[in-house]
Parts: structure tokens; C-alpha cells; sequence
């Protein structure tokens, strides 16, 4: 049976705040797309230098999310802080296909934390 794209964001999330790339990159079909401000990665290698990224931008961050789920398509706004750092703005679409996650658009803006 296919997992729905609420069953493959939750298991995400989960994957997300375990930090394992393994198991995070498991979520994404083998030829995914996952585009950054910086440029398109691709396949499940790809998708593992993206997040890593970001998890390495916002490591034991505070997150909120806000999902938004239309049909195969989910639309996300977040947020996270860090003591040093934080994201007010970040936006991702996330297309799933086959109860994998097929393409990620990700955009954020680092802003560092007075004080």
C-alpha cells in the first residue's frame, strides 16, 4: 500500500529530527529533485547534501511548521531558532509521487540572534 504524502511528511519529521541522512533521504524517490536558492541537487545524494546543510545552518533547532496539503502537493511554512541563529521565513513545496517524496523546493534566510 502507498503511504499518503500526511504519512510520508510525519515519517520526515521524524527522520528530520533524528538528524539520520540515511534515513531522511529514504523518504525521496531515487531520482528526486530538491532545488535551493543556490542551485538544483538531484537523487537521494543530493537530497542528503541539501538537508545536511540545513540541519547543519539550524543544528537542535526549535521548529514550527505550518502544512499545507492539496492533493500530491504540500506547501510548508516554518520557522526555527537556534541561540545563534534563526528563520522567520522558510518555505518549502514538497511533490510526492508513489509514497516517495519527488521534488523539494526549499528557501530560508539565516538571521543571527541578538544578544
Amino acid at each position: 500500500m502507498t503511504r499518503t504524502p500526511e504519512q510520508i511528511f510525519h515519517d520526515h519529521g521524524q527522520a528530520l529530527g533524528s538528524g539520520d541522512l540515511d534515513r531522511i533521504s529514504a523518504n525521496y524517490a531515487e531520482d528526486a529533485v530538491f532545488v535551493t536558492p543556490s542551485g538544483v541537487l538531484r537523487g537521494r545524494e543530493g537530497v542528503k547534501r541539501g538537508i545536511g546543510a540545513l540541519l547543519g545552518d539550524l543544528p537542535n533547532a526549535a521548529w514550527e511548521l505550518k502544512p499545507q496539503f492539496a492533493d500530491d502537493v504540500l506547501f510548508l511554512e516554518w520557522s526555527a531558532a537556534t541561540a545563534r541563529v534563526r528563520v522567520n521565513d522558510g518555505v518549502d513545496t514538497f511533490v510526492f509521487r508513489d509514497g516517495l517524496i519527488q521534488a523539494q523546493t526549499v528557501r530560508y534566510t539565516l538571521v543571527a540572534e541578538e544578544g
